[in-house]
């Protein structure tokens, strides 16, 4: 486990950006029964999600993040001098999507400018670079950003992934704040378990084919998905989490020297209702301090911390808060953190 811990550095504003195209699940009844959908929603708590329009994509969601959070907190661009972009759908292979918002946003060309290639997690650990280039003496501000277009790469054809993931995009300021405290991070990685979400084909271990781009049924169920759509063994992934972000948290809590007393909010992973409310009841957290869009949203992977912050803490985070945010999931990757804020300004969110 990697220990982080950073003093007077804070998150300025936060904006998000999902797209308009709203999927109201219980009548996204194409491919199955409205009973086998009526029990896929009541099971995992999903009402409602937004899918990206043809040709939509995560930068365009995280662009019209990063204009509002511009706009609304009067920053000049100047002042950006990392840019990085958290995201498992970029635009393209190459070059690196940061590289294209970069440009599209106006920053200047002295501004550096990166991805980070990770899913439920991603945020935290962006985040932690983040608040580690942040703390560099010559940095002004960081700006974070982090979309998914989820909806693009599970089969609905799959009733185990069809109903779930929904597209969205965040952007964030980052900057050293004199008096907002300490900040604790802890990164963990397990890849052994990296074949429990996965997408086998299209990237260079197995190439796009005429075969990888094929309808298969894949299950005695009768679920059916290419090689290039997502798959997830759901039962393994939940005994992942109840094995290991109990433990993770406690460790972290030890590390950072405080107790779940001391939290305003927690933020967890919008894994599903289902694992939410396990957590809930593992920590004997009160329902009311875990804000959640897992019905609004579904799970928007990395970006379903910062898109629950944006949409449910509006108008709560005045004056000095402390914020216990937990994403886990593909690779395996579980991270957790605890962050400090002081009038946090988090801008409406953007339809697109």
């Amino acid at each position: 486990m990697a220990n982080l811990e950073f003093n007077d550095i804070g998150i300025l504003g936060m904006a998000g950006a999902v797209p308009e195209n709203k999927i109201i699940n219980r009548e996204y009844t194409e491919h199955f029964a409205k009973e086998a959908v009526d029990e896929i929603v009541d099971k995992t708590g999903v009402e409602e999600r937004r899918f990206a329009l043809e040709g939509q994509t995560a930068s365009d969601l995280c662009y019209a993040a990063a204009e509002k959070l511009i706009e609304d907190n009067e920053i000049d661009k100047s002042e950006i001098d990392i840019l990085l972009f958290v995201s498992q759908t970029p635009d393209y292979r190459m070059p690196a999507t940061s590289l294209c918002l970069q440009h599209r946003l106006g920053l200047a060309k002295s501004t550096a400018a990166f991805d980070i290639n990770l899913g439920c997690s991603g945020f935290v650990y962006g985040l932690s670079v983040a608040y580690a280039y942040a703390n560099m003496p010559g940095v002004n501000k960081v700006m974070l950003l982090d979309g998914e277009t989820r909806s693009k790469v599970y089969s609905p054809k799959d009733r185990k992934t069809g109903f779930i993931f929904g597209d969205a995009g965040v952007a964030a300021i980052i900057q050293k704040q004199e008096g907002v405290g300490k900040s604790y991070f802890s990164l963990n990685s397990d890849g052994s378990k990296s074949d429990l979400i996965k997408i086998d084909a299209g990237g260079y271990r197995q190439p796009s084919s005429l075969d990888t781009v094929k309808e298969k049924v894949v299950d005695k169920n009768g679920n059916i998905r290419t090689d290039e759509q997502g798959y997830m063994n759901g039962a393994d992934v939940f005994n992942f989490v109840l094995r290991e972000i109990p433990k993770n948290s406690k460790q972290t809590l030890k590390f950072a020297d405080k107790s779940l007393e001391d939290f305003d909010y927690f933020v967890f992973h919008q894994a599903n209702k289902f694992m939410n409310d396990y957590l809930i009841k593992k920590f004997k957290l009160n329902s009311a301090q875990v804000p959640s869009t897992i019905s609004k949203y579904g799970n928007t992977s990395s970006v379903s911390i910062p898109i629950t912050i944006v949409d449910q803490l509006k108008e709560k985070l005045e004056g000095q808060k402390q914020l216990f945010l937990c994403g886990f999931g593909v690779g395996m990757s579980w991270a957790t953190s605890f962050i400090p804020t002081h009038n946090l300004k988090i801008s409406d969110i953007v339809e697109i």
